[in-house]
């Protein structure tokens, strides 16, 4: 059995203001409503909330202002840490574990890839210096080595507190590998590669489009929990042509993920919802949205989040 919990995993796009500074109220709102939804699994600071950019006093600010809103019983909060070392991610890991965060989400460091010891030392000395707590761990390319079951199997003979992986790539054959030779993680899965790991076991569904289009995210993730063949790969074929449909409007890219989460919040469920990055990073603009707006109304009202 996985260490972690089946569930639907939300993310809380952080909102700035045009000083770079937290939106405390709209951010929020954005928290209260993806809980009202029915997003209990939610957490901040992957890369689409910024985890990468923000300094040590956003990170605190927004990490109170997260735990205030979630902190109740039922919910399952969880907060990311992105660094450069093993020293600035326990730094922030600390600050969080200090407010009352109990699960945490961490990256490798990302200058330059890991070997295998360096990477066993990282999980054992980041996750055992907070024994009380859970880890998921974000495997994704920007990191410079993806992990695979197998590596997360020796992993997990030294790591009792390791539960999890966001795991968004590597199609039908990167999910068996995953599932097959780290059954005991929960890894979490996107719209893409979701129907792909309920084939091989239980997996959680990583959800992009959970604040635009609710009804359908839920209806895929039951599928899955049923193993329902026929409507988990339709309807991954309907995200698929969703995506597409709606990503080929508006400016080109290159654009970093949290430009896309923000929208995406913005066009279902707040849209007073801010679009902008921090310095550097160039976001989508309002005619981004209103281009996004119309295919949405035109092909793909039904989908849209009620208003909340």
């Amino acid at each position: 059995m996985p260490r972690y919990h089946q569930a639907i995993l939300a993310a809380c796009p952080t909102a700035w203001d045009e000083r770079e500074e937290l939106d405390e109220g709209i951010f929020r709102r954005e928290v209260q409503m993806v809980l009202a939804a029915g997003y209990p699994d939610l957490y901040v600071f992957g890369t689409g909330s910024e985890g990468y950019a923000v300094d040590t006093r956003r990170f605190t600010q927004v990490a109170r202002v997260f735990w205030d809103e979630v902190k109740g019983p039922g919910n399952f909060p969880m907060i990311g840490v992105i660094g450069l070392s093993t020293a600035n991610i326990v730094e922030r890991l600390r600050i969080a574990h200090e407010i009352g965060f109990r699960t945490f989400q961490i990256s490798l460091p990302s200058w330059g890839p890991l070997n295998d010891d360096e990477l066993l030392r990282f999980f054992v000395d980041v996750c055992g210096t907070f024994p009380d707590s859970t880890f998921l761990n974000y495997n994704l390319p920007r990191v410079k080595r993806v992990l695979t079951g197998r590596d997360y199997a020796r992993i997990l003979r030294e790591v009792p507190n390791l539960v999890a992986t966001k795991t968004t790539a590597g199609g039908l054959a990167g999910a068996e590998e995953l599932v097959t030779n780290a059954p005991e993680l929960m890894h979490f899965m996107g719209e893409g590669n979701f129907p792909h790991g309920c084939m091989f076991g239980e997996v959680g569904l990583l959800s992009s489009y959970g604040e635009v289009a609710p009804g359908k995210s839920r209806q895929l993730f039951e599928a899955g929990v049923r193993r329902d063949v026929a409507t988990l790969f339709d309807l991954q074929t309907q995200f698929q042509t969703f995506s597409t449909d709606l990503w080929s409007v508006g400016s080109a890219g290159p654009h970093m993920d949290g430009a896309y989460d923000k929208m995406l919040i913005k066009l279902g469920m707040l849209p007073e919802f801010p679009l902008r990055l921090l310095s550097p990073y160039q976001g989508f603009t309002d005619d981004d949205y209103r281009a996004f707006k119309r295919v949405l109304d035109e092909k793909y009202a039904d989908w849209l989040a009620p208003a909340l």
